[in-house]
């Protein structure tokens, strides 16, 4: 018996040994199957890692540090095949881009476009692009099919290498559709493990790595295609990709009658060619924040110029009557929505060189923009501008526009009309997409501009089709007119790093009645700014914004010549842009030039600030500085400010104070 059970012993310890070298070979043989695929930046410091073995995988570097895990990406088909399911590789092809863009009505001239491009053919007749910059790496599927594709669903994973704190921008939505929505949330300040799984977090969303390092998650060039969502989907701090479903039918509603409201929708999330390049999925990082200030990612990764002549189009400033609420004064006429009114506008920017106003609500009847209501001679506002040199915009809701694009569109056009602000778009599904393409082709056909209210975040559009000048896609100052609680000081240096990433927003500043914070309270014929008259000043030279507003009314702004002075001076383009400080939630400073002068703009939370802005960004020479500061007095009085003018030199150095919500601004003109 002895001998029997050592016998069998003996088997049971040859049999685990037998297993655990299967195991061993099973193991080698999966490693074996897994080939990799490394991209990096061309200076060798970001790189992305493709994994092709039984799925298609990611990861993601950044200056020696893991950001993003190795993950999912694929795409499901309605046909129950999944693109990047048991993937085998036909050709990798690896190649460096390094040109520069002409960019004539962006943040700078030309943009340099330098990265290394991965372009990974997958048998199936589909495949990966990847781009990696020194800034970030982007990805996108493209495929090459005979037959149209409906896409059922796309997963990207961002399985985050720690629990970072992130800056998250909730959706919320009163409707049941939760993809319908006004993309105007605050920043969620918390780390990743505290994201709900019944959140939605709508883009670009900010990840604070180690080492102050940071990344920005967005997208780009999103044509025919609807707009990524985030999701946690369990305890972690992994995220992965949600798409709003495609609209299958549509009714007018929501505010005002402006809005197409989903009454059905389908089980997929496009309907598309199967010949094309999807949408880039994109990570923006930085060292510093303020490199993110002076990103342009997004602009790179966009479908060039469809516009072969651009001569007609005019960015510029606007002066603008719904935030004010037509609340003009010392006039010997009824002031409001009428002719008289909008020809003060005209005045007005005519004295001080703004290019535009805006016929804001209210000038056409409700629902149906093709109806001018009765107190408004639309030919005559338009023919007086044209005597003081100043262009008119139209509002329009979205659907009322929709409904009547092409007539609309030609219609006013032929009046003299400049351009449209679409407002209450508040979806971004593939049907909604769609939208904002066909209107921007179209006004252009018609020397139309155009501004997206109401609208989601930039991908690139403007790139595309360039007389769209301007992207809400923000909380703005407008929400000041109505209660809230939210912190706009704090608010106005997170979105710089954050959401101007994705490129321009229509944040409407210029409020000439500021408040300290325990003095702000919301009013809608006299609405009030948090934070220094400085600190709306600087946002003319910070936000980036081709189309900018000046908000307040024109009374106002005659009343503080020296502030309308300089906002009105500040181009909405430049030649050049430098960051110069930075720190999300904090502060950010920023150097613009157009020409021989440059701007610089400071904006601080209601934390005061020191801190030093070298104008090292010059070129050699003297130049005569003009500076606007916050007064002594501005933390009690937050209208404050002193004015001063100077010579400086590219060695010269300021010491600033920001006072709570406070700003500095200044120009610089060589001599």
């Amino acid at each position: 018996m002895f001998y029997l059970i050592q016998s069998i012993m003996c088997f049971q310890r040859g049999l685990v040994c037998l297993l655990a070298v299967l195991v061993c070979l099973v193991v080698n043989v999966h490693a074996q199957r897994v080939k990799q695929y490394q991209l990096t930046s061309p200076d060798g410091k970001t790189s992305a890692v493709f994994y092709v073995g039984q799925s298609l995988q990611w990861s993601v570097t950044f200056h020696g540090q893991q950001l993003i895990k190795q993950g999912e990406i694929s795409m499901l088909l309605q046909t129950g095949e999944r693109l990047g399911k048991q993937p085998v590789v036909v050709s990798a092809r690896e190649e460096r881009i390094n040109q520069h863009i002409p960019s004539p009505f962006y943040k700078k001239a030309q943009v340099a476009d330098d990265c290394r491009q991965l372009i990974l053919t997958l048998k199936g007749n589909y495949g990966i692009i990847c781009r990696a910059y020194n800034e970030g790496v982007a990805y996108r599927f493209f495929t090459k099919r005979k037959d149209s594709l409906v896409v059922m669903s796309e997963t990207a994973a961002f399985d985050f290498a720690a629990d970072f704190q992130t800056y998250t921008p909730f959706v919320i939505s009163s409707r049941s559709n939760q993809y319908e929505h006004s993309y105007e949330t605050p920043y969620s300040h918390i780390p990743l493990s505290a994201v709900s799984t019944d959140s939605l977090i709508y883009l670009p969303m900010m990840i604070a790595l180690r080492d102050g390092a940071k990344a920005v998650i967005t997208e780009a060039d999103v044509e025919e295609y609807p707009g990524m969502y985030l999701r946690k989907q369990q305890a972690g701090t992994a995220l992965t990709t949600e798409f709003p479903p495609y609209p299958l039918s549509e009714k007018q509603g929501g505010y005002n009658m402006t809005q197409a409201r989903i009454v059905s929708q389908a089980d997929y999330i496009a309907r598309t060619a199967g010949t094309r390049s999807f949408p880039w999925r994109v990570i923006v990082c930085s060292r510093e924040d303020k490199e993110l200030l002076n990103s342009d990612m997004v602009f790179k990764l966009a479908a060039p110029s469809r516009i072969s002549d651009i001569s007609w189009i005019k960015p510029g400033k606007v002066a603008w009557d719904w935030w004010n609420d037509w609340n003009i004064s010392q006039v010997n006429f009824r002031a409001g929505i009428n002719t008289e009114t909008y020809k003060y506008y005209i005045d007005f920017a005519a004295a001080h060189h703004l290019e535009y106003i805006m016929l804001d609500e209210g000038w056409a009847e409700k629902g149906d923009i093709m109806k001018i209501v009765p107190q408004i001679n639309l030919q005559a506002i338009i023919d007086y501008g044209k005597q003081k040199n100043v262009g008119v915009w139209l509002w329009g809701g979205m659907y009322p526009t929709n409904a009547v694009m092409d007539e609309a569109f030609a219609r006013y056009a032929g009046m003299g009309i400049k351009g449209f602000k679409i407002d209450f778009i508040n979806r971004d599904d593939q049907k909604m997409m769609r939208f904002y393409y066909r209107a921007a082709q179209k006004a252009a056909q018609h020397h139309l501009l155009l501004d997206f209210h109401g609208a989601c975040k930039p991908t690139g559009l403007m790139r595309t089709y360039p007389n769209v000048l301007n992207y809400e896609g923000v909380y703005g100052l407008e929400m000041a007119k109505f209660p809230t609680k939210v912190d706009f000081p704090q608010h106005a240096v997170s979105i710089p790093f954050i959401r101007m990433v994705a490129g321009a927003m229509d944040y409407t500043p210029g409020a000439m009645r500021n408040s300290t914070r325990k003095d702000f309270y919301s009013s809608i014929s006299t609405p009030m700014s948090q934070g220094t008259r400085c600190h709306q000043m600087a946002m003319y030279v910070v936000f980036e914004a081709p189309l900018n507003m000046l908000s307040d009314n024109p009374a106002s702004y005659e009343k503080e010549r020296d502030c309308t002075a300089f906002i009105a001076g500040v181009p909405t383009v430049f030649d050049e842009t430098v960051a110069v400080a930075g720190k999300a939630g904090a502060y950010a400073a920023i150097a613009r030039r157009k020409g021989d002068t440059w701007y610089v703009g400071a904006l601080g939370s209601w934390e005061p600030q020191d801190m030093t802005i070298s104008l090292s960004f010059l070129q050699p020479g003297n130049y005569r500085a003009r500076v606007f500061s916050d007064g002594v007095n501005a933390d009690r009085m937050a209208a404050d400010y002193k004015k001063e003018e100077t010579m400086v030199t590219p060695a010269t150095q300021y010491q600033i104070h920001l006072a709570p919500g406070g700003g500095w601004v200044a120009t610089f003109t060589q001599q």
